[in-house]
């Protein structure tokens, strides 16, 4: 078994945590394994290790791309609804993995149509597709076609088109809804929209949505996760769901509903 090891920088205060995981895994006669791009990890390594936080691990949507590589997501940072693995509970969830005790989590990608030089060839995301206006502009104006049919027109800040996953990233601070993961839809979730009766709809995910932008500025904001780009208000998008899925690693006592009540603090009295 051939393991790689990931995080943005490796925080002093973890670098025996980092050190006992090699150490068990070297032990188990696993390779940890080093590498700087996709091309070293895609039919080389069996698993990636993701040290830090939920933007940590969106990194590796780009590492890995269709490669199909399970991640298991190791949280140092701070929320972790995608690196779900506290520090305390680390060294056992490896030793679950070396002994076969995990399952494989698909999670769907929402996907650009035809502007890949935009994104150098990585033109999907786990999260979410978002566009928004220029910093300090005036509201932008947002046809969305949901299979060739208008589903509306939104004067807005800007508008989110989120998978499941991303339900409970900038979808659901801009009041969004928390779907289940294994879901297959689409949530669009506008951002400030003038209109007040606007609210959040639920898509199939098997849907081809189109986005057309208008407005005063000549920009929009497009960003796909973490990456983003200024474009032309006439660059027309196309979004379906990706080909490939997100493969996550998943311990069978972890499960989503309990981690959104316990990150969200449902069923917690917090009054004073």
């Amino acid at each position: 078994m051939r393991i790689a090891l990931y995080g943005r920088t490796f925080d002093p205060e973890y670098e025996g945590l980092m050190k006992e995981v090699i150490d068990v895994l070297h032990g188990a006669g696993v390779e940890t394994v080093k590498f700087n791009s996709y091309d070293q990890l895609k039919g080389q390594v069996d698993m990636l290790f993701s040290f830090g936080g939920d933007g940590t691990m969106l990194d590796t949507v780009e590492l890995v791309r269709d490669s199909g590589i399970p991640v298991l997501g190791i949280n140092t940072g701070r929320l972790g609804f995608l690196s779900g693995i506290a520090p305390d509970e680390t060294i056992d969830a490896v030793h679950k993995i070396l002994s076969g005790e995990y399952e494989i989590e698909k999670r769907s990608l929402v996907r650009l149509v035809g502007q890949e030089k935009l994104f150098n060839g990585i033109n999907y995301a786990l999260n979410e597709m978002c566009v928004m206006r220029k910093d300090g502009s005036s509201l932008i104006v947002i046809q969305v076609y949901v299979d060739d049919k208008l589903l509306n027109t939104y004067w807005a800040d800007g508008l989110i088109l989120a998978t499941p996953t991303g339900s409970t990233a900038y979808s659901l601070s801009v009041g969004g809804p928390i779907v289940a993961p294994d879901n297959d839809s689409f949530l669009i979730t506008p951002i400030a929209a003038h209109n007040l009766s606007i609210r959040p709809i639920v898509i199939s995910g098997n849907s081809v949505i189109k986005i057309k932008v208008d407005g005063r500025c000549d920009e929009y904001s497009l960003s796909l996760d973490t990456r983003r780009h200024m474009v032309d208000k006439h660059l027309e998008l196309e979004i379906r769901k990706a080909e490939f899925s997100f493969n996550m690693v998943k311990l069978p006592e972890k499960d989503f509903f309990s981690a959104i009540r316990n990150k969200l603090l449902w069923g917690n009295d917090v009054r004073n």
